[in-house]
């Protein structure tokens, strides 16, 4: 099979899906606590620890769904720490996220000896993935049966979430409450809005959120832990949110981007003779040209405006 042939396959499309979806919790993550005007840089680190404890908590209970719980109450812990340093303590929130992606990054791997005596990977731990979901009347259908069935359950949770995170954004008092903090966090004040508490409970969300996706890494994309798994994929978040405008919808649409982009680099790891390491950098590539053109298109919106 070609290079062409590969793309426009439904196999193609089955992995944009799958590999779409931690960037998609990265990305809803960012969005959240963007909208609170507290900006989350620490989603690669909440990720990366999320991934290492739902493998350690599905293999002690030999349950995947107690792995997760405890992946999504890791990621809503670390969400309500950078709070506290920002909010309580008063910390730039761009330096605690990255001190917290630096905790994480050593961390995990300090952590994971400890458990179980493994250096880089968690062979010696026998954790449970989460399932895969087959959809009875989709399975049957050609072609749209091989791309949107037998995903991981996690999967389907990452699309759900854009309809879940719009309607608490744009529908329910929360969600007007979290963006008028984020607008103006004096004028939320002035009409009783307490803005530190709204913006505690976005940096969780978003915590939780980035969970998801860890928790995918370790349990659905893969069923170990290895350290930096999540190879950058939480900036990639960053990016896909501010080429999105902030909004779960326009994240949907990049993170799919991104998600062809890395797509077509395991299609061209077999298909095409090209080094393996340049293949690797067409995700990264994507995110720099994307943010370049975002940019742009930024800066001449800001030159008409000043023109008028």
């Amino acid at each position: 099979m070609s290079v062409a042939d590969a793309i426009f396959s439904a196999d193609f499309l089955f992995i944009v899906l799958r590999v779409t979806t931690p960037i998609l919790f990265a990305t809803l993550a960012v969005t959240v606590a963007t909208r609170s005007g507290l900006f989350n840089i620490a989603i690669e680190g909440i990720m990366l620890v999320a991934a290492l404890v739902g493998v350690i908590f599905s293999a002690k209970f030999q349950n995947p769904w107690l792995g997760l719980l405890f992946a999504i109450l890791a990621g809503g812990l670390i969400g309500a720490l950078l709070g506290f340093m920002v909010l309580r303590l008063k910390t730039d929130a761009i330096l605690a996220g990255v001190a917290l992606n630096l905790m994480a990054t050593g961390g995990t791997i300090f952590l994971l000896y400890l458990v179980s005596g493994d250096r880089g990977a968690s062979s010696s731990l026998k954790s449970i993935p989460l399932p895969n979901i087959t959809i009875p009347f989709l399975e049957k259908i050609p072609f749209l049966g091989t791309v949107l069935s037998r995903h991981n359950i996690l999967t389907y949770l990452a699309f759900l979430s854009v309809i879940i995170v719009y309607i608490l954004l744009y529908k329910t008092p929360l969600g007007l409450k979290i963006r008028a903090v984020g607008e103006n966090p004096n004028a939320a004040e002035s009409v009783g809005i307490n803005v530190n508490k709204i913006q505690y409970i976005a940096t969780v969300i978003s915590g939780v959120l980035a969970a998801l996706g860890g928790a995918f890494l370790s349990m659905g994309y893969l069923s170990w832990f290895t350290s930096g798994m999540t190879a950058g994929r939480g900036f990639i978040g960053l990016a896909a949110d501010a080429m999105g405008g902030s909004t779960p919808i326009g994240g949907l649409i990049v993170s799919l981007v991104f998600g062809i982009a890395d797509a077509m680099a395991n299609v061209f790891q077999t298909g095409v003779n090209v080094p393996y390491e340049l293949v690797q950098m067409i995700p990264y590539i994507t995110t720099i040209v994307g943010l370049a053109i975002y940019s742009y298109n930024k800066k001449r919106k800001r030159e008409k405006m000043i023109k008028q």
